[in-house]
């Protein structure tokens, strides 16, 4: 493996105020440059230079709206697990061909007795069948369907990671 592959995971080096402001705007990414340098102590321009700064840095990838899927009417998610014993070129062909089925909201090569976790949001227990259905020709597939979620989204800290760096 390349050394350029290792760099990609190595931690960005970011001081109190990055902390501060990427907390902040996991709260709130609509807040204003202003109200964000109150809270973080910095003035406007320099806010917004530094979140510029770690949108560079690719430490922050966008700004998101939080939508609620089921009151557009999709109030059905799923887990589902797909195992192939396919050549690798079956594995590229469906990992292609998932970014292209609407319900889908995540697709995630895994180790273990699986080679996808896919998560996805349907309409009713028919459109499951048929998403299944669908995912079937691929593999062998496991369905788990979300009753509730405890924890939907966690905010990541810098207290997070000194504990994390701590135990290790």
């Amino acid at each position: 493996m390349s050394k350029s592959r290792y760099n990609r995971y190595e931690p960005a080096e970011l001081d109190k105020i990055a902390w501060k402001i990427i907390e902040e705007l996991q709260h709130n990414a609509r807040i204003s440059w202003a109200e964000l340098g109150r809270r973080v102590g910095l003035t406007t321009p320099a806010v917004a230079e530094r979140v510029h700064r770690l949108e560079k840095l690719g430490v922050i990838r966008g700004f998101h709206a939080d939508i609620s899927l089921e009151l557009l009417g999709m109030p059905i998610m799923i887990f589902v697990r797909l195992s192939m014993a396919g050549s690798e070129s079956q594995v590229r062909a469906f990992q292609q061909q998932v970014k292209t089925w609407d319900e889908v909201l995540e697709c995630h090569r895994v180790t273990g007795s699986e080679s996808f976790i896919v998560k996805a949001r349907v309409v009713s227990m028919e459109h499951l069948e048929r998403f299944i259905d669908t995912m079937g020709r691929y593999g062998t597939t496991s369905t788990a369907t979300v009753l509730s979620s405890s924890v939907t989204q966690t905010t990541i800290t810098d207290k997070m990671f000194e504990k994390f760096y701590q135990e290790k």
